[in-house]
């Protein structure tokens, strides 16, 4: 394969450092850490808690911006953008998944996979149309008339992931998203997860204590001492 025919990362974090004040001192949480990700690859980052798991995907996900380094989202730098900016780049190109799916509960499964398209501006008809083509996707086509109350734990954590990718990210940030339910159903929506990184060529970021789950991933990093660190 030629030099140009490699892709470029989807998501880049280069010499990222973020610390926040505590008191008159400062608590150094991530320190020039870097970190690429490329299409249609799953990495899972294990940590244990309080070693800065949070912060990377804030910073990743473009919630919080770095105090020095910078960070690429389909290669468009993002360290100097103004909030509009980094909202609009976030809202099409990045699709978060957390433990608990905040699901909009007076809202159907269909209406709440509509929802972020609806936002972004899209025609009501286009976004009926790929919300029932992803849910269908999930194996939740019967139950996309269904309210949250309605859903089983792993069937709400499904629609969250349809949510998750209906305006077509290139970036997938996971934030335990498996956390909340029994080993069988964490089983079926991790092989859920991971059959639209493979199928969609999405770039996932998963934080998760599931060890067995990690290790079916492409790959696993930690963080220690600040840096973000490649496992075996």
């Amino acid at each position: 394969m030629s030099e140009s025919a490699i892709p470029n990362p989807a998501l880049w974090l280069h010499q990222v450092s973020r610390h926040y004040a505590q008191g008159d001192e400062f608590l150094q949480i991530l320190d020039a850490a870097d970190l690429a990700i490329w299409p249609g690859q799953s990495v899972a980052l294990i940590a244990p808690s309080g070693a800065g798991k949070s912060t990377l995907l804030h910073v990743a996900g473009l919630l919080e911006k770095p105090n020095s380094g910078e960070v690429y989202v389909a290669m468009q730098p993002t360290a100097t953008m103004d909030d509009q900016a980094r909202t609009a780049l976030r809202r099409v190109e990045i699709g978060f998944v957390y433990q608990f799916h905040h699901l909009l509960p007076e809202f159907t499964a269909l209406e709440n996979v509509m929802m972020p398209q609806m936002i972004r501006g899209l025609a009501r008809m286009q976004c009926r149309e790929r919300s029932k083509q992803l849910l269908a996707f999930l194996g939740l086509a019967a139950r996309e008339n269904h309210r949250p109350s309605e859903l089983s734990g792993g069937e709400q954590q499904r629609v969250a992931i349809a949510r998750a990718i209906a305006n077509a990210p290139h970036v997938l940030l996971a934030d335990e998203p498996t956390g909340n339910l029994d080993p069988k159903t964490a089983n079926h929506v991790f092989d859920m997860l991971t059959h639209i990184v493979r199928a969609t060529g999405l770039a996932a970021l998963v934080a998760t204590h599931n060890m067995d789950l990690a290790a079916r991933m492409d790959r696993r990093v930690t963080i220690r001492d600040g840096k973000v660190v490649e496992l075996g």
